[in-house]
């Protein structure tokens, strides 16, 4: 229980960051946090019952800079593909990295040359293109686009229906 996520919001309720229950009510309890939304409902101590946050506001306002330009990463490229298989399209939290054309021919390690596969689909593309395995890709890999909540991993937003409303649409 104290290992779910929490959404921590700015001052000017802003998403901010994810952190876990146990750091989210050493804040509530030093009063460096106020609680919104209480999404896993209680934990009972011998003395009293604690509601546990889902969201929680900090009093103060956090300047965070916005950066254009987005760091490739494994975990960048999941969450720019969806979690989703490039080549089928399978929804899985077991994917791999690959490289459109292959680093060995040529091929750079940018957003436009790596996507998200899973583990069959990479063995069957192999050292290949896409077009030497006879496969396809569902969408041409890119830059992810300029957004300042994309440090938010999109699977949290399926998992916490309550967190939608603090994220513009």
């Amino acid at each position: 229980m104290l290992d779910h996520s929490v959404l921590v919001l700015n001052q000017n309720y802003e998403p901010l960051n994810i952190c876990h229950v146990r750091r989210a009510l050493t804040l509530l309890y030093q009063s460096r946090a106020e609680m919104l939304e209480n999404g896993y409902g209680y934990l009972h101590t011998a003395s009293r019952e604690v509601p546990i946050p889902s969201v929680i506001r900090l009093p103060y306002l956090v300047k965070r800079p916005f950066h254009n330009v987005r760091k490739i990463s494994r975990a960048e490229i999941y969450n720019r593909d969806q979690f989703t298989c490039q080549y089928c399209g399978k929804q899985t939290r077991q994917l791999t990295l690959d490289h459109v054309i292959p680093r060995y021919r040529g091929g750079q390690h940018t957003w436009e040359n790596v996507v998200s596969a899973c583990a069959p689909c990479n063995r069957r593309k192999a050292g290949r293109t896409p077009e030497e395995a006879n496969m396809k890709l569902h969408k041409t890999p890119a830059p992810p686009h300029a957004n300042r909540y994309s440090y938010i991993p999109t699977h949290y937003m399926k998992l916490r229906r309550e967190w939608e409303r603090y994220f513009p649409h």
